[in-house]
């Protein structure tokens, strides 16, 4: 296996548009909302017993990555924004970024740059930056010599709306991506935004499921607290691990591969010309190319559900659209569903796996498995409200009497 901060281009047998990954993945989550600090430690539980579904290389303790995706702590970095003489609004009237920056520091100032730039050119406040703390003792260390440095990034509303501050974090993302991937390294090198969410906020790096909690000193803090946690350990079959490529993704999970990934893209691509949404507006055209080129198969498929949820589809209509059931040949699935795939087979080609994806907007969580059918994922609900699902049983101990399903 060989580590790289970012994959190679196309060379020789060597083509970087048909990495794929099989991973192991699941989540916590509290049926009722109640957020707590049980439930990161739960879902760093998880990740640690999917630890067999993670690679290693010539360095044992390098891996593929893994990461937790979690709600936004607002009572935590409230706190430790404070240290910092910053002041944040109320919760959901800020956005959060996870960002990955160049070592060098001119490079790293130049991203910052252009972020503060994008952000005061849409509308919005920059409110300030966090050097996220690290244990560097607990990474590996040919990962550690790929080690981009982590910040989190304020952004206040500004002129925008609460209800729109999601989706001008988009907008944001996309025109920052493409103005960082057009200039020359070192700027490109290691930069990565891993999530910029009001709802949600994702600590991942090349790292092994047990490393997480040692690694992030912030998922520790019983301030820390979220009422669902989604992780994912990552195994790439013949692909190049690298710190951005670790999942979770800004929506989803991912297990297996998709398989259909070329038409995929090549159809997202082409509806670029003709896209229009009533609440992306104008700004339609700062979201291209909706599509990483760099990005994994299952990356891209988290930039197509951004698209979907962003343009006011709710998140189990946009992944019904992606993903939809073997419609046509059932002779039992009621009409009115079957009407629903059947439109939205006009709109969208369906990205078929074999996978399992879990997907969550920091409101709902689920998740499906993809029309073939060839992944696993296993759920139980218990008792007190806690749902567990996974790509296995036995992630979680409980006693049987506690399992309603």
């Amino acid at each position: 296996m060989i580590y790289a901060p970012n994959p190679p281009k196309q060379q020789g047998l060597y083509d970087p548009t048909f990495e794929h990954d099989n991973c192991g993945f699941g989540f916590v989550a509290q049926i009722k909302g109640h957020k707590t600090h049980s439930i990161i430690e739960q879902g760093l539980q998880v990740l640690e017993n999917l630890h067999h579904r993670g690679a290693v290389g010539a360095d044992p303790n390098t891996g593929d990555g893994a990461g937790i995706l979690i709600q936004i702590p607002h009572i935590f970095l409230k706190k430790v924004t404070a240290d910092l003489n910053m002041v944040l609004p109320s919760e959901g009237d800020y956005g959060v970024g996870m960002i990955f920056l160049p070592q060098e520091p001119n490079a790293r100032y130049y991203c910052e740059g252009v972020f503060e730039r994008v952000i005061r050119e849409e509308g919005l406040e920059h409110i300030g930056w966090r050097l996220v703390p690290v244990n560097e003792k607990s990474c590996g260390l040919t990962a550690s010599g790929t080690r981009p440095v982590i910040h989190q990034l304020f952004i206040g509303k500004g002129n925008s709306s609460s209800d729109s501050l999601e989706r001008k974090l988009y907008i944001v993302r996309k025109r920052l991506e493409r103005i960082i991937h057009k200039a020359k390294k070192p700027y490109t090198e290691a930069f990565y935004v891993s999530s910029l969410s009001t709802k949600t906020i994702v600590y991942k790096g090349q790292l092994l499921a047990h490393q997480i909690a040692g690694f992030f000193p912030d998922l520790t803090d019983s301030d820390m607290v979220s009422a669902l946690a989604l992780v994912h350990q990552r195994y790439s079959t013949n692909t190049f691990p690298s710190w951005d490529r670790a999942q979770p993704f800004r929506f989803l999970a991912h297990n297996g591969e998709i398989n259909t990934l070329r038409g995929n893209i090549n159809w997202m691509n082409a509806r670029e010309g003709v896209l229009e949404s009533e609440l992306i507006g104008n700004d339609i055209d700062k979201l291209f190319p909706i599509i990483d080129p760099s990005g994994s198969d299952s990356a891209s498929l988290d930039n197509a559900l951004e698209l979907l949820v962003a343009s006011g589809k709710s998140l189990v209509h946009s992944m019904a659209m992606l993903i939809p059931e073997a419609w046509q040949n059932h002779d039992t699935m009621d009409e009115d569903k079957k009407g629903f795939y059947e439109y939205h087979a006009g709109l969208m080609e369906p990205w078929d796996g074999p996978a399992a994806v879990a997907f969550t907007d920091g409101v709902q969580i689920g998740a499906t498995l993809d029309r073939n059918g060839l992944r696993p994922a296993r759920y139980l609900i218990t008792k007190d409200d806690l749902v567990v699902m996974a790509s296995e049983t036995g992630v979680l101990p409980f006693d049987t009497d506690t399992v309603i399903e």
